[in-house]
Order: structure tokens, then C-alpha cells, then sequence
């Protein structure tokens, strides 16, 4: 079994991506390749997101791929209070999908936690024209 689906953060945006790709399904059809696309796509880099850190060697490439999926987390988040004001989502759908969310970040939180701080990029010096 790959590292990551032991991975209690993997196993709550399985989840939260699943759970989003059933409500963006309920989107008016004028949203389906707007806002319900944008949707499963945030939704979906989750999950994908959280597997390429742990495939990733070195912590600076995996932390690169957690905070991607934090990103894209908080877009997803965004997306579905979107969706819940315009009346694409009814409130207990949201409440649902809102808790799957919020332990999907406590436990991505928890993860980059435990990682070790990592010193950004040092900037590339710009290499003088040839003469």
C-alpha cells in the first residue's frame, strides 16, 4: 500500500474530493463547467497533492506539495460558500462537506507541522550576457 493512504490528511480529502464531486453534480447546468469544474478540480488536487509530497525526496519538494494541497484546500473551501450562497448548496449538504474540510486542514495542519522548517530558495544570480 502507498505511505500516503495511512495518511489520516489523504483519507479526509479522499473524502472531501468524493463529497465534492457528488455536489458540483447538483450545480445548474450554466455552472457546470464553471464553478462546479472549478470544484472537482480544487477537490481533486487535495488528495493528489498530499500523495506527491510523499513521493517527493527531500522535505523542501514534499512541504512544496503539502502547501500546494493547503492551497487548494482553502480554494475548495471558498468554492463551496460560493455555492451554498448562490442556493447551489443547501445547508446540510454544506455542514457536511464544510466538517469533511476542516478536518481535512486540521490534519494537513498537523503534517506540515511535524515537518521540519526548510530555508527558501536561495535566488538565482542572473548570469552576465555574453560578450
Amino acid at each position: 500500500m502507498p505511505p500516503y493512504r495511512n495518511l489520516n490528511a489523504w483519507k479526509h480529502a479522499q473524502r472531501l474530493a468524493v463529497e465534492c464531486a457528488k455536489l458540483a453534480r447538483g450545480f445548474p447546468p450554466y455552472e457546470q463547467e464553471a464553478l462546479a469544474d472549478e470544484l472537482r478540480r480544487s477537490s481533486y488536487r487535495v488528495p493528489i497533492s498530499i500523495a506527491d509530497g510523499t513521493a517527493r525526496k527531500g522535505t523542501r519538494l514534499c512541504r512544496a506539495s503539502f502547501d500546494n494541497a493547503r492551497a487548494a484546500l482553502a480554494e475548495v473551501e471558498t468554492i463551496l460558500e460560493i455555492g451554498r450562497d448562490l442556493g447551489y448548496i443547501d445547508a446540510s449538504a454544506y455542514g457536511r462537506v464544510e466538517s469533511v474540510a476542516t478536518e481535512a486542514s486540521k490534519t494537513l495542519y498537523g503534517l506540515l507541522r511535524k515537518m521540519p522548517e526548510v530555508e527558501a530558495l536561495p535566488a538565482r544570480e542572473k548570469s552576465s550576457p555574453a560578450a
